[in-house]
Order: structure tokens, then C-alpha cells, then sequence
């Protein structure tokens, strides 16, 4: 049986001739995935359960209600839910206004969504939008696969290994190594290296599950066909409290997105693991370790990087795969082509000497995008010195998001904005507390549409909670209308001038696209 059989693949003619394929069991099994974890959300009640075995999913995301849902699914709030138009029926322009609001968000928890647009997702490009599913699903899945989240998976490090080693492995690799773990555990002939072949008999999920509950999970199905065993491994899942959402069919044809999947499902059930006290002592040390101005810089930078859509360039923790240098030389590289002689890198670069190589050679390159850089070079770097990795990065990404706009000061910049809201809303600089409640933005965002703020969620600003509340929903409706946003709504409520300040110049450049769009429109 060939692939595009063996994955029930279907193929899509679009009206510009272009041809795609994608496989009807991911579609079935997301369905049902969606219709698990919303089945009590009365914003979708109408729309749901969705039919697994047809393109119903195709055309229930084209207001964009659902994608929006699925993706505070995959991060608690990231939309703020105020900010999605649930009213129906919609109009034109709040379907597109739920759609942008998606896709930006989508970006800003780590989804590729290059070429993802409105219309495309209303036109129903299947593959367009089971490839976003598909990232947003994969992250609530897999978000708590990682040290920080569950310190007992410290006891995956190998012996020649260091914590931070384990802090930059992607979670398909660490459930990789949990898998393995158990199986050794079990003393099993088998070890998995993948998440299609290594799983189509079934055979190593019978071993992995009777490992984790003996209770529940017997050996029997060792003693089955394939078919029979992959029904007796979705029982046993369930009776350790996996969500039923994989089917028999889509093991024993070794679909890797959903064994990936499934095998983050029966780690969130039961990972089986239990830290010793000092493994437990050094984990908790690296989160103590943890300064909240830095790890906030630290989320933004990593939302930034990865909406670059960098090949091999993704990035799981900021400062540890910065170690190396090598993803130093990816950025630059997809900043200004052309940058970095690949020569000149050693990949992989397993010894600190190659190491503070790589690095120092990227900094020798970064100077070319006449940024500051002093007192630190390739072993900073190495040595993961936050402070200094994360001044590097800051320049780098202020000034991509700059790009557009020239050299301009800080100063420049409100300048501009100011001119642009009331009187009494305007800034003496981005350090003034007046714009911790928000409300600048608030009139800068409705200078560019006065649809977009549903004023009646706008709070005064005046305790913490109201700053909360106004921070959250201010960059919803940046999102929602279009803009890309890096920032979290901790560093409104903090003041942090100098990203207020970005935030401010990259709304202003949006606000240029947003007025051209409008007026090739209209012509």
C-alpha cells in the first residue's frame, strides 16, 4: 500500500490549478480532539460536535469563533475572550476580525503562520487550515512537556548531559527519551526512534502502558493481530484517562502526528515518573533562578524568533539554544541574507571550544547591524549569561521590528503617536504612568479603525485588576485587527518604556499598511 493510500490522503484541486493533499484521519481525529475539549463552550455550542468523517471542520472555522477557542485551549487567555465576536450572525468584517485574531495569536504562541490569511481559511484551503490546527493542537498537547513544568523528567538527562541540555530538547524528543525510558524500564528488546514504524504494530504502547498501570494495562495484547492489539491499546489508554480522540486505524497505519500526539496524551495521564531529592532540588533551583523582568524578555524574544519561521531555527528555550551559536547564525542569516558564511560554523557544534567559535564568529557578523555590543562575546554566550544574551537579542529585534520605520529614537516615536489621540490621553514619555492604564492605545488603535474597541469593555485603569483587565484586551484588538504584537500584557502593567516603545512604532507602521489595504479596497 503507498503513502498517499496508507494516509487516506485526499487530493484538492483549487481554482488557480494548485494541488494539495491531506489526510482525511487527521481530520477525523482533530474533530473529535475539538469536540472533546469545547463540548461545554456555549460560544460554539451551534456549531458543535463537528462530523469527523466529512469537511465539516473546514467550514466551522471560517468565522473564526473556533480557531480562537482552540487556541486559549492550547494557552489559558491568550486571547482575551472579550475580543472575539460570538454574536451571530456575523457580518464581513467581524468574521475577518475573528480571523486576524487568530492568526495573530496563533504567531504569538508559537505557530507558523506564514501565508495564512483570512480569505484563505474562508475559502476552506484544507491544508491551510489543518496545517494551523494541527500547530495549535500540538502545543496544548505537548505544553507540559518540559522541565520547568514537570521536574521529574530531570531523570531523562543523560550522564554525560547538563540540565540545560534537557531545557532546549523539543517535546517530541523528550517524550522520545520518556518512551525509551520506560520501555528499558520494562526491560523490552525495543527502543523507539520514531513516532510512525517504531509504533504500527502496536506492540511497544502495549509494553509502555502496562508499565505505567499494571492495574489497568495488561500484556495481553501482545498475543493479538495489529488491529485487534491497536483496539486494546485506546482501551487501556482510556482506562488511565486519555481522551479518547485516536482511533485503532490510525496506529496501525503509523500516522506520526497522531502518535505524537497520543503519546503527549498518555504522558500528561500518567508519566510514570518520580524525581529523586536532589534532581528535584536542581530543578527547583532553575526556577528560583528565574528573574521576572528576564523571563518575560525572554517569551517575547522567543515569540519573535519563532514567527521567523527559521529552517531548524525553532526555538524551545531561549538562552540554552543560544549556547551553541549556531541559532545566533540562523537569525542573523534570516534578518539580512547573505550574512553568515556557513563555512564558518560548525554544525553540529558539540565542544565548548566550537562552541564560543560559533558564537564569537556571530558576533563578529552582528556588528554589521551596527548594534552594541560590549563586554560580551562567544563565551557570554556559551556560558549562558542572560542578561548579556538578552541584550544582544533586544537590539536585534528592535531593530527588525523597527525596520520599516528608519533609525527612529524613541522620542520620534511618540511624537508621531501622539499626534495621532486626544489631548488628554497623550504621553510625556513612554515611562509615564498614564500608559500603564492603556488607554493611549486604546485611542491610537481606534485612529486606525473606531470598530475595532467595544468601549464598554474599557476600564478606568486605576487598580491593578483594571490594568490588568485593559492590557489583555488592548492587544487582542491590535491582533484582532491585523497587527503582529510582541508583547504580554506584564510589561504594559510594569511600564517597561522600552517595549511600550515598540509596541507603539510597530501599531503606527501598522496603522500605513492598514490604510492602504483600506483604500485598495475602495478603489
Amino acid at each position: 500500500m503507498d503513502n498517499l493510500k496508507q494516509m487516506q490522503a485526499l487530493k484538492v484541486e483549487k481554482g488557480d490549478g494548485s494541488h494539495h493533499t491531506y489526510s482525511q484521519d487527521e481530520v477525523s481525529s482533530f474533530c473529535d480532539h475539538i469536540n472533546y475539549y469545547l463540548r461545554d463552550d456555549k460560544d460554539v455550542a451551534d456549531i458543535l460536535p463537528m462530523d469527523p468523517e466529512t469537511n465539516d471542520m473546514f467550514i466551522k472555522v471560517g468565522d473564526g469563533i473556533l480557531l480562537c477557542k482552540i487556541i486559549n485551549l492550547a494557552q489559558h487567555r491568550a486571547i482575551d475572550p472579550r475580543a472575539i465576536n460570538v454574536k451571530k450572525p456575523l457580518n464581513i468584517f467581524n468574521e475577518n476580525i475573528n480571523l486576524n485574531l487568530a492568526i495573530q495569536s496563533a504567531k504569538s504562541i508559537g505557530c507558523v503562520v506564514v501565508n495564512i490569511r483570512p480569505d484563505l481559511i474562508k475559502d476552506r484551503r484544507e491544508h491551510i487550515i489543518l496545517g494551523l490546527v494541527w500547530q495549535i493542537i500540538k502545543i496544548q498537547t505537548t505544553k507540559m512537556v518540559n522541565l520547568k513544568e514537570n521536574p521529574f523528567l530531570i531523570r531523562l538527562k543523560k550522564e554525560e548531559e547538563e540540565i540545560g541540555d534537557i531545557l532546549k530538547l523539543p517535546p517530541d524528543q523528550l517524550l522520545l527519551r520518556w518512551f525509551n525510558h520506560h520501555l528499558k524500564e520494562a526491560k523490552a528488546q525495543r527502543q523507539v526512534n520514531n513516532f510512525d514504524k517504531d509504533l504500527q504494530d502496536g506492540e511497544n504502547y502495549i509494553v509502555l502502558l502496562n508499565q505505567l498501570d499494571k492495574d489497568r494495562c495488561s500484556l495481553d495484547g501482545l498475543g493479538q493481530d495489529p488491529e485487534n492489539r491497536a483496539k486494546t491499546i485506546i482501551q487501556n489508554a482510556e482506562s488511565i484517562g486519555v481522551p479518547k480522540f485516536m482511533r485503532p486505524v490510525h496506529i496501525v497505519k503509523g500516522n506520526s502526528k497522531l502518535n505524537l500526539l497520543f503519546c503527549a496524551q498518555i504522558f500528561n495521564a500518567c508519566p510514570g515518573l518520580t524525581p529523586s531529592q536532589e534532581d528535584y532540588e536542581k530543578t527547583k533551583m532553575l526556577q528560583e533562578d528565574d528573574d521576572p523582568e528576564s523571563s518575560m524578555d525572554e517569551r517575547v524574544f522567543k515569540m519573535w524568533i519563532n514567527s521567523l519561521n527559521i529552517e531548524d531555527g525553532y526555538i524551545n528555550n531561549l538562552i540554552e539554544d543560544m549556547r551553541d551559536g549556531i541559532n545566533l547564525n540562523r537569525l542573523l542569516e534570516r534578518l539580512k541574507p547573505q550574512t553568515i558564511n556557513w563555512k564558518n560554523v560548525k554544525i553540529p557544534a558539540k565542544s565548548r571550544i566550537i562552541k564560543v567559535q560559533n558564537a564569537n564568529y556571530s558576533l563578529e557578523q552582528a556588528k554589521t547591524f551596527k548594534i552594541t555590543l560590549v563586554n560580551v562575546g562567544g563565551v557570554d554566550f556559551v556560558d549562558g549569561k542572560k542578561k548579556l544574551i538578552l541584550g544582544v537579542i533586544w537590539q536585534l529585534f528592535r531593530l527588525d521590528v523597527l525596520k520599516t520605520m528608519g533609525d527612529q529614537k524613541d522620542d520620534q516615536i511618540l511624537e508621531a503617536a501622539n499626534k495621532k489621540v486626544p489631548e488628554a490621553e497623550r504621553l510625556a514619555s513612554f515611562k509615564d504612568p498614564k500608559a500603564k492604564t492603556s488607554h493611549f492605545f486604546f485611542r491610537l488603535l481606534n485612529s486606525i479603525e473606531p470598530r475595532a474597541i467595544d468601549w464598554d469593555f474599557v476600564q478606568k485603569g486605576e487598580t491593578p485588576e483594571e490594568i490588568e483587565s485593559n492590557a489583555k484586551y488592548v492587544i487582542s484588538v491590535a491582533r484582532r485587527l491585523g497587527a503582529t504584537v510582541f508583547l504580554i500584557w506584564e510589561q504594559i502593567r510594569d511600564g517597561k518604556a522600552k517595549m511600550l516603545a515598540v509596541f507603539t512604532a510597530s501599531l503606527l507602521h501598522f496603522a500605513e499598511d492598514y490604510k492602504a489595504a483600506k483604500l485598495g479596497h475602495a478603489e
